[in-house]
């Protein structure tokens, strides 16, 4: 049977799982008691094939799941909604403006604030227990797909985007700081959109030509990051509340919307 291609995300307390259509998400109350609930994603970007357009809309269906799951199950603590992840979230910010304002050369600017906008997932990892769900996200999902025993570190993990995603916003950024003063919030804007559509894109080529010098180069501040600091090693624990994540959402992409 062909596998089914599949993302997912560490949280607090339990794990994400989603497929092409579909969703499964596992949680560990206080209580020891495992908490699961799936459903169908909601899908606005599966008829775009424009290369830029589809990323950022890939993205936005990710994040329009984020509510879905929380109503289905309340027990999920999602890693953005500490206290300390908020505040680094406002911190970058003021930070990535005061670098743009320094004398810095454009590219200098530009790659520091690039940096600068990485400090909340940096304090998000930081939370107890989610590397370890992030490592049982890989195993499960690794798993599934090789049949065999898989390792924490996930060639498709989010983190792997790093790597084109600083080379992508820093050539658009460095593009919008040439555009007019009253421009140039909306040239960064557009910048954006189109950084990530490309870091997507080029995220996809990085997977279909992984033994290209490029590629690998791009791919290895995303592994390392999840070699050193965003991975550790699951307890049985928390891979079986990865492997209820998973096979809930498995369950629902083999049965006919």
């Amino acid at each position: 049977m062909e596998t089914v291609r599949l993302g997912g995300m560490a949280l607090q307390n339990g794990v994400l799982v989603h497929g092409p259509t579909s969703w499964g998400c596992a949680v560990r109350g206080e209580d020891g008691e495992l908490h699961v609930a799936s459903g169908r994603k909601p899908r606005f970007a599966n008829h775009v094939t424009a290369p830029i357009l589809r990323g950022p809309l890939r993205l936005a269906e990710a994040f329009a799941l984020l509510p879905i799951v929380r109503r289905a199950l309340p027990q999920a603590r999602f890693p953005f909604e500490r206290p300390a992840v908020l505040g680094g979230l406002a911190a970058s910010t003021v930070l990535a403006r005061a670098i743009r304002r320094s004398g810095l050369s454009p590219g200098g600017r530009e790659l520091a604030a690039s940096a600068a906008a990485l400090l909340p997932a940096g304090l998000a990892l930081r939370g107890p227990d989610l590397a370890a769900y992030h490592g049982a996200e890989h195993v499960s999902i690794g798993t599934y797909e090789t049949g065999g025993p898989a390792p924490k570190e996930h060639p498709r993990c989010g983190s792997q985007l790093i790597g084109p995603l600083l080379a992508s916003s820093v050539a658009a950024n460095v593009a919008a700081s040439k555009a007019p003063r009253p421009l140039r919030g909306v040239a960064r804007l557009v910048g954006t959109t189109v950084a990530v559509g490309a870091s997507v894109e080029l995220f996809g080529w990085m997977l279909r030509n992984p033994e290209n010098p490029v590629a690998r180069a791009l791919a290895r501040p995303g592994f390392e990051l999840q070699r050193r600091f965003s991975t550790a090693e699951p307890s049985p624990d928390q891979v079986e509340v990865a492997n209820a994540a998973r096979d809930a959402c498995l369950a629902l992409e083999e049965t006919p919307a």
